[in-house]
Formats: structure tokens, sequence, C-alpha cells
């Protein structure tokens, strides 16, 4: 009998433990990040864990409700106590019984994510929809009978010009306390409908208000959700926070997800629940942080990827996951939050989603669009938004195109043997000297390279995140450590003992740390296949653009994301990730689609340029273009088997060897092949 598996989300790492195995046991041994300080008695409740059941396609388990041991006496213990979230379970007291795929929450990680979205400066023109006004009423008269709302609609109708008043109930609950404090006068939040001119009434306060009220930018994706709090007054950002989607537990891709929801009846519910009550928590977080209230936040802007669009507002995404790939609606959408559920900001906040561009081109998308405008270059300009699906927008004055590409997580870390999230410990840059094939590298939290005098030898390594293996292997490359089609070589083969047999291939150390009790961080044959399917992916997308636009090249790249900001361009041309470009025309954009959502967040003007734009868009289904199996497997090569390189050549000396010659050997400069010499007797 196989015992059963236990997979922990986000970091993907699993194995087979015995019937009876604590979670928090099975988490060490595996190096998962699971905080514990009392020893697993139950007392401190770091090691909480969320336990997912029903089909996970992606894993290739089914988890039925019995997998974890029943509630026990310790849990009810402390939930009597303190209270555990519904769903958690303490992971020093469930133990395995079957088949479980867990989550390990934020909150219970040693190593908090290090969620990257930062907001970028911009000069945005300042048109939100949520202003303050002013207003002297006048008061009630028994001789000329009327309502103190019908009053103070007349007063915004002669004083700021505002008609089609609309007051939901819980501000009409304060009306009157607000009037008569006021002495008749007030100031109230006024929301100017974003699709149409009326206007919602959002708060009120007695007399002049010096306050501020408050938005959020959020960027929904797959693997993160980020956000802005935003005065709507000048479009200053106060803070930035970000947390990890609770949705990757029930699979890391979208497709998985959607896979979750056609296999478990009620799944797209359990997700929408998930993602909501994240944005309530991230809300007090980020309100907390800038020292504001809660309900200070009267308006808050969303973009996000088609799946994750559905997801957010409860409709099933099924459709999503076959052929038409139809959208319930791809129209922007202006709603209430407590609509949504979303009850952590103002009772009568409003909440506005752009539109997304086809059926796997999203409003997150259409954000990028919003912020760096391919429709008014002059140049021809690829824009890719690197992600677990990667969005890419090719265009200028002419046209523009944009597709999407289904990159999966291991740009972020996931599926790869040593990978991790972004968090102190990652690392997260490398290079390789190419004569003596020895690395050094960076981590998170520490400013000085892993040689460096200054670099402390007790820094905590914990892993590899996406930044740092696509150096890694953009480096091996260029060491001559892999060749072009990606085999790492041997020993022998390669000139150094960091590559070291892993079974049938080969791998390379990175860094040893067993010494010390750490890990051993290496880069295996299996890391680099799935760099390899992510990056083919990701250029084969392009490659259909510049086919359908009737090019070879183009003019300039930006890399947006909050990944793709911190990819080296060298290293993403080396990889063969994007195409050929000078290096000096690859730049970044940083968080391109928080941009955009912060710039539809102080612009009605924005918002509505952006539903047309859209439609203006030309959008090309990469699920169903002939040519894209073809650009996917000539792009696996590294940096491709076809495609000619020449500002990538004229900067970077990329070594002629090959590692799969039957007998081993190596390709000299000529590309002649040269057998290894033979020992003689």
């Amino acid at each position: 009998m196989i015992d059963p598996l236990v997979i922990f989300t986000p970091s993907g790492k699993r194995g087979h433990f015995p019937v009876g195995t604590p979670i928090l046991t099975a988490a060490r041994q595996l190096g998962v990040d699971l905080d514990s300080v009392c020893g697993g008695r139950g007392i401190c409740s770091k090691c909480q864990v969320s336990p997912s059941f029903g089909e996970f396609p992606k894993h290739g388990v089914t988890v039925s409700t019995s997998a974890l041991s029943p509630w026990n006496s310790v849990e009810q213990r402390y939930d009597d106590i303190r209270g555990l979230p519904k769903g958690r379970r303490l992971g020093c007291q469930a133990t395995v019984q079957g088949d479980i795929v867990v989550d390990v929450p934020p909150e219970s990680q040693v190593h908090r994510q290090v969620v990257r979205k930062a907001a970028s400066a911009r000069d945005i023109i300042m048109d939100p929809a949520t202003k303050l006004y002013f207003v002297t009423v006048v008061e009630p008269d028994m001789h000329e009978p009327s309502g103190d709302l019908e009053r103070l609609a007349d007063a915004l109708r002669e004083q700021w010009q505002i008609t089609d008043l609309n007051a939901p109930l819980p501000v009409l609950r304060k009306l009157q306390k607000a009037l008569r404090k006021g002495n008749w006068e007030v100031t109230v939040a006024m929301h100017r409908g974003s699709l149409d001119d009326r206007h919602q009434l959002l708060d009120i306060w007695p007399g002049f208000h010096e306050g501020r009220i408050y938005g959020l930018a959020i960027d929904l994706g797959s693997t993160t959700i980020a956000a802005h709090l935003c005065d709507l007054r000048n479009g200053t950002v106060l803070a930035s926070s970000g947390v990890m989607n609770p949705q990757i537990r029930f699979g890391e891709d979208l497709m998985s997800r959607v896979s979750y929801a056609m296999m478990n009846p009620g799944g797209e519910v359990e997700m929408t629940a998930a993602v909501r009550e994240a944005i309530n928590a991230l809300t007090i977080e980020i309100a907390t942080e800038a020292k504001i209230e809660a309900d200070q936040i009267l308006e808050a802007v969303f973009v996000c990827n088609p799946v994750m669009h559905h997801l957010l507002l409860g409709i099933d995404p099924v459709e999503l996951g076959q052929a038409p790939f139809a959208l319930a609606t791809s129209d922007a959408m202006a709603l209430a939050a407590r609509e949504m559920e979303l009850t952590a900001m103002n009772a009568c906040a409003q909440i506005f989603i752009l539109p997304c561009i086809a059926g796997h081109v999203g409003a997150d998308a259409a954000a990028v669009a919003l912020s760096e405008e391919p429709g008014k270059s002059e140049d021809l300009v690829l824009i890719v938004d690197v992600g677990t699906n990667a969005e890419i927008l090719l265009g200028n004055t002419t046209r523009v195109l944009a597709c999407s590409s289904p990159t999966g997580p291991a740009f972020e870390g996931a599926q790869i043997s040593s990978g991790q999230r972004a968090a102190p410990g990652a690392i997260e840059r490398v290079e390789i000297d190419p004569a003596t094939k020895e690395p050094r590298f960076k981590v998170i939290g520490s400013d000085v390279w892993s040689t460096d005098p200054d670099f402390d030898t007790a820094t905590q390594i914990t892993g590899i995140c996406g930044s740092g293996i696509i150096e890694a292997v953009a480096e091996m490359r260029m060491a001559g450590i892999v060749d072009d089609k990606g085999l790492i070589g041997s020993a022998e083969q390669t000139g150094t003992l960091r590559c070291v047999e892993t079974g049938r291939t080969h791998s390379y150390v990175l860094h040893d740390g067993t010494a010390l009790g750490g890990p051993l961080i290496s880069v295996t044959q299996g890391d680099i296949r799935a760099i390899q399917l992510a990056k083919s992916a990701l250029y084969a997308g392009a490659r259909l653009l510049m086919d359908e636009m009737g090019v070879d090249h183009v003019d300039r790249i930006t890399l947006a994301g909050a990944f793709g900001a911190h990819i080296s361009p060298k290293h993403a041309m080396v990889l063969g990730m994007i195409p050929d470009a000078p290096l000096d025309k690859v730049t970044s954009a940083g968080n391109a689609a928080g941009t955009g959502a912060r710039i539809a967040l102080c612009s009605v003007d924005a918002r509505r340029a952006i539903a047309k734009t859209v439609r203006q868009i030309t959008k090309v289904e990469t699920a169903i273009a002939p040519k894209f199996q073809d650009h996917f497997v000539n792009a696996n090569a590294i940096p491709h088997a076809t495609d000619p390189f020449p500002h990538l050549l004229s900067v970077v000396t990329l070594p002629q060897v090959s590692f799969n010659l039957g007998g081993g050997g190596t390709v000299d400069a000529d590309g002649k092949r040269r057998r290894r010499a033979r020992p003689r007797d």
C-alpha cells in the first residue's frame, strides 16, 4: 500500500506519509514554511492550515472529507477560547488519513510572501467618480412640507448642478441627524456613475468635513492580490499591500480552478467566498497600515483575468474552460460593494470592474492597455504582462493585437524543486563565472552578493524564487553548463563538480547549506524543463501576434507585472522568453495593470475611454491557432531553434555545447563535434 499523498499549497511541495502523521510533521519534513512555537501542543495556533476537499485534476488526487482526522478536543478548546477561522485546522493536531491538499495561509508562514506589485509613480489627470461637496440645505417649513432628502437634492442641484440623486438606506439613516447637528450645513460624498451620469449619495457629515476619502485600486491576479490605497482628492498612493490569492489551494493555474468548479458541485462558490474573504482582510490591513478607518474607503476598482473576473462576481467559470470561451459579460461593470459581500469598506462603497477584451484576455490586459497606451505608439511595441497567465499586447497607431498565453506558475517559483514565492531568504539574483562555473547570488532581504565579505553567512537561505530561477538557467546557458536543448552536462562535460548525477540526469548545485542544517538548492533537469515549457508558451504567444501583424521583429519590448518588473532583460532574452530586440529597448513598466486600475480609480473619463479602446483591440486566440504549437516547439530551445537573435548575440556569447551526443562530448566553436579523450590503459 502506498502511503497517502500530502500536497501543500502555495509551495506545491508534496510527499507520501503514513496514516496518522500530523500535518505539522509532514510540513517540517518537506521544508514547508509552516510556523509553530509551542512544540505541537496546540497552544500557539501558529500552525493553522486550511484543508481542501474534492477533485484536484491538477494534482491527480481526489480528497475525501475523511482525509484528515476528526476535530479533536485540543482544537475545540482553542476554538472556544480564541476562535479558529471557519475551515481551519491546527496542523499539530490534524493527522493524515488519506490523500490531502493543505493550504498554508499567509499568517501561518514564517517567511511572509513579499508581494512586489508596488505602485509606480504616474501623473494622472484627476477626475474621480467620488468627490466631496459642501452644501447648505433649506430648513423644513410646515407651510411647504418636503422631506430632508428632497431638500438636500434641491441644494445639490442649485449649488453644484448635481441631478438624479439616489440615496441608499445606510446614508438615509444618517441624514436627519447630520443636517441638524451641522445646523443645516453638511458635507456629502457623491459618486458619479461610471457608465451613466447618475449620482449616488455615499456618506454624509455634519458641517464642513475636513477628512479625506479614499479608494482602492486592486489587481486581482491568479497568484497574488495587490491593492493600492489612493487619496481620491489628489491620487496620492498612501499604502500598497498584497496577499496570496487563497484560491491557489484549488489549483495553481486558471484551468485547474475551472476544472475544480467542473468536478466539484459548488466549487465556484467556495472559490468566490475565499477570494472575497481575502479582499476584505486586505482592505482592513491596508487601512490599518495607512492609519485610516476602513469606512473611509468609498470606492474600489478591480482589474483581473476572465476566470478571476467571474469568480470575483460569483459566476461559474465553466464556459471559460471550453471553446468558444464565452464570457458571461465582457462589458465594464459598476456595482455596490455590498452586492459582492465586500463588507470591510464603507457600507455604501461602489465597485467598478474594467471591461474584458475576450474570453482569455481580461480586464487586467485592458488595464495594461490603459496604462501603456500601445495604440498611441509610433513604433511597434510588444507589452508582456508576465504571470501565471501572461497577457500580451502588440501594437502601434495602426492597430493593437492581444492574446493570453498559459505560462503556468514556474516563473513564480512553483513547480521548481527548490522553488518558493518571493520571500526573505529566497535567491532572487544569480551570476555564474563562465570560466570557473562558480555561482554567486543575492537573496531577498540582503543587499550584497553571497561572495561579498559583508554577506552574512548566517543569512537563512530558504529557496529560489521566480527571478532567481530565470537568471540561474540563463547563466547556466551562458556558462556552458546547459546546452541549447536545455540539457545539463555532467561534471566531466562541464568541468565543474557542481554538476552532479540525479538519477538518469544531472543537476547543478547552486548552494549547499546542509552542513549548517540548511537546504541543498540545486537546479535540476526537471526545473529547466518547467522553465522551458513556461517560456515557450510566452514566446509562442508573442510570435503569434507578430505573425498576425506580419512582422519578424519589434521595435521595443515592455515587461509588465510584478514578476516582469524583476526580470533582467538580458536573462529573459537568453532564455528566449521574449523576441530578439536591442537590450536598451527592453524596459519594465512595473505593475502596469495596477497602474491602469489607479488611473481608472482617479478618472471617470479614463473608464469610459478604455471601454471604447477594448472594442478596437483585435483578439488572437492561442488555443485554436494552428501555428501556436509550431512556435511552441521551436521555442523549447534556448534561446530558440530557428529564430535568429542578432541583437542578443552581439552582446552575449552562447557556448556551442551539446550534452546529447550518445557517448557525450562537446562542440567546437566551428560547430564540429569533439569527442572526449578516452583514458589509455
